[in-house]
């Protein structure tokens, strides 16, 4: 059932250096006719990414740049972009990703949500003109225990968290409940954001259509993260569990999500240590957190087994792209 009046989207997308990437975002995104605003904020770019954006333009008077003169980080740039908007719904696209066309149409047909995700394409190939499989626009509703199990990523399988998805919000439910992006983050400030509009009472839904498409980089800016981002990660799980009124099923799967992102930050600051002051100096650092010992130790074990077990990959045809959802293609009911 479609809501009783369609409401337009504003995209914003923060960007850094993403000066050969800003246009095709840009102009997928003002090729919707749902799209009423584009807010691009330049986070301290040194590359010429404001200019290019601006050349994107479509004449429409939907685009507006914001630059920022020092980068502020993904969370500053993106709550610049939700305050200098007025659309009643709101959709992120990251600066190296791009909407498949007509992306919003089937989205917009679901009623009864707060936040409201489709399937994402990841492209390994972005030069290669690629269009998604089309899939049923089934709905099903996400739970906080869900979603935040769904983020909780396993050694030796490749990654699939659901926080990769990017739903449209309505500025309505942030608005009432004062949710922005928390500018401490520069790391998961997606996940805690939906974690925390989800403990809210956020009701969020995922359809299987897909019309996000996702550019794979190795040299991401997410790929690059600092051993402290992940310690702001756990502190922002650790100020989540400060509500008493949790239900205990969410304060379980968000303490299990913390301790797997406190982990990671303990193997990673055993290994800071290790390339800064040595072996020694690192292991006097791990036998001070004897909670930590058999993760990191664990974590060290199977570094030096993936490093002992790597051979030349076979030459193979590499993927154009795969859907982080399973869907049923379309007429196939």
């Amino acid at each position: 059932m479609a809501e009783a009046a369609v409401q337009t989207i504003c995209v914003i997308i923060a960007a850094k250096n993403a000066a050969d990437t800003i246009g095709k975002a840009i102009r997928s995104a003002l090729v919707e006719s749902l799209v009423s605003e584009v807010v691009v904020v330049d986070d301290g770019s040194t590359d010429g990414t404001a200019h290019a954006a601006g050349q994107a333009d479509d004449g429409t008077d939907r685009l507006k740049v914001i630059s920022f003169p020092h980068n502020q980080g993904p969370s500053a740039a993106r709550n610049a972009a939700i305050a200098a908007s007025q659309a009643p719904l709101i959709a992120i696209l990251d600066a190296d990703d791009f909407f498949f066309p007509g992306r919003f149409e089937p989205m917009l047909a679901e009623s009864d949500w707060d936040m409201l995700a489709d399937n994402i394409a990841f492209i390994y190939d972005p030069a290669s003109a690629l269009q998604p499989e089309r899939f049923e626009a089934r709905a099903r509703s996400i739970s906080l225990v869900e979603f935040v199990e769904g983020n909780i990523s396993q050694r030796g399988k490749p990654r699939g968290e659901i926080g990769f998805l990017k739903p449209v919000m309505r500025r309505a439910f942030l608005d009432t409940h004062i949710i922005r992006y928390d500018e401490g983050l520069r790391l998961g400030e997606d996940y805690d954001l939906y974690v925390r509009a989800l403990a809210k009472g956020a009701r969020y839904k995922v359809i299987e259509h897909c019309g996000y498409g996702a550019v794979v980089r190795h040299d991401s800016l997410s790929s690059r993260h600092r051993t402290n981002d992940l310690r702001s990660l756990y502190e922002a799980d650790d100020a989540i569990l400060a509500d008493p009124q949790l239900p205990e099923p969410t304060r379980s799967i968000i303490t299990r999500h913390r301790d797997h992102i406190r982990e990671r930050y303990e193997h990673r600051a055993f290994l800071d240590i290790k390339a800064q002051s040595g072996s020694l100096a690192a292991l006097r650092y791990l036998l001070t957190k004897p909670r930590y010992l058999a993760a990191v130790s664990k974590a060290i074990f199977h570094d030096k087994l993936e490093a002992a077990r790597q051979k030349p990959a076979p030459a193979a045809a590499p993927p154009t792209m795969r859907y982080l959802l399973p869907g049923e293609p379309a007429g196939q009911k």
